[in-house]
């Protein structure tokens, strides 16, 4: 395309999701040339810390630069590099490499076999395209021919809209999506739902009452559940089987095997095309493998017919929005502060985010003082939404911060 990019260059793209978009990245990946979807609001203190580590050949920021990419699309050659912070609140790319022709399609096939996408689907987006899931699903369908609707940022009004005008037969959601377009719907009137074929839920714990509701109101057979992370995915459930089975997340998806240690960490054994490493990082990508099998350090357990359920989730992680939330990530930015002598960062319930960041502070900077100094480092998600002033952080005797009495729970 004369743009100079070569197989194995990476390209962080830092613009909002549209269908350009998803045809960039599909473009990029037929050429073996790896996208790094970002959230184009990181500020420049959170783009600095994470592509100082990656190395793009590229940073994409306008939406001429990101129509440039655009091209043919055929068999991804790679998976996009998405971004996670683990536990150590240092941000890793996730690294497939280039695939083998009989993997790369392999990989494409697992998902339409999965979840049957088609030449007759339209997708709706949900969720930021830059996200693993709603990518995935977007992707999935138009390999498959489908169709794709994205609305743009989340909105129960336009994505209303959108189900009524485009009758799309498949979306991604998390649960938050479906509180809010639950409770549009009860005040509003509720739209016609039997277009979709598959609803699939992710990203954080569902409450077992939007669970119970959500298979009630739309077509039965049609929702489902899984259980992945940014490395790699673990299970999927139809909600069928969470009610004969509650709380579950489900079994093995296909061509997977799950195990669990006596400590509860789970372990699931993949095919060659779902490997992959954190790039630059032999250390930690030597601690996530053992063999063919991978955890991310979550706990659960399994039953007899193979049901996993999940006990918790990485230490001490927040989900807001579904969206993941590392409190190290956050506790480094925020001590920077040169009012700040020492932070905890830790989640308490909400009702409409499933958690909210906050962060106890010893020190004397002020609440203000603090909001101020997020909104250049952190994201939107990671900011926390109240502060505490303690005299000290509560602490076990061998100096890990107690965040069980912070609010956490």
């Amino acid at each position: 395309m004369g743009d100079g990019l070569q197989e194995g260059d990476r390209v962080a793209l830092l613009v909002p999701g549209s269908l350009t978009y998803l045809t960039a990245v599909q473009s990029l990946l037929a050429r073996g040339v790896v996208p790094i979807p970002l959230d184009p609001r990181l500020t420049a203190y959170e783009r600095e810390r994470i592509l100082g580590t990656l190395s793009p050949a590229v940073v994409v920021e306008t939406e001429d630069a990101l129509a440039r990419l655009v091209g043919d699309v055929g068999l991804p050659r790679a998976r996009p590099m998405h971004v996670t912070s683990g536990t150590t609140g240092t941000p890793k790319g996730v690294w497939s490499g280039l695939l083998a022709p009989e993997d790369a399609r392999a990989l494409v096939d697992e998902e339409r076999d999965l979840w049957g996408f088609t030449a007759t689907d339209v997708n709706l987006v949900l969720s930021p395209l830059y996200h693993s899931a709603p990518l995935r699903f977007a992707s999935g369908t138009t390999l498959a021919g489908g169709r794709v609707v994205a609305p743009g940022a989340f909105d129960a009004p336009v994505m209303t809209e959108a189900i009524q005008r485009e009758r799309p037969t498949t979306m991604f959601c998390v649960p938050a999506h479906l509180q809010r377009l639950f409770a549009h719907w009860d005040a509003h009137g509720w739209p016609d739902l039997s277009s979709f074929r598959l609803v699939a839920h992710a990203g954080a714990p569902c409450p077992p009452a939007l669970k119970r509701r959500l298979i009630e109101v739309f077509p039965a057979g049609s929702t489902w559940e899984f259980y992945g992370s940014t490395e790699g995915q673990f299970t999927a459930c139809r909600s069928e089987e969470w009610l004969e089975r509650p709380g579950t997340v489900g079994r093995a998806r296909p061509g997977r095997r799950l195990s669990v240690d006596e400590d509860d960490t789970i372990w699931c054994a993949v095919p060659s095309y779902a490997r992959f490493e954190y790039f630059g990082d032999p250390v930690k990508t030597a601690a996530a493998w053992r063999d063919s099998s991978f955890t991310v350090g979550d706990v659960g357990r399994l039953d007899d017919d193979g049901y996993l359920y999940l006990e918790g989730r990485r230490h001490d992680l927040i989900i807001t929005g579904g969206v993941n939330v590392y409190p190290l990530e956050v506790e480094n930015a925020l001590r920077e502060h040169p009012g700040v002598t020492d932070i905890a960062v830790y989640a308490v319930p909400d009702d409409r985010w499933g958690q909210r960041v906050c962060a106890a502070v010893v020190g004397t900077a002020t609440a203000a003082d603090l909001d101020a100094f997020a909104r250049e480092r952190l994201a939107p998600p990671k900011r926390p939404k109240e502060y505490h002033r303690l005299d000290d952080l509560p602490r076990t005797l061998t100096g890990k911060v107690r965040r069980d009495q912070l609010g956490s729970g």
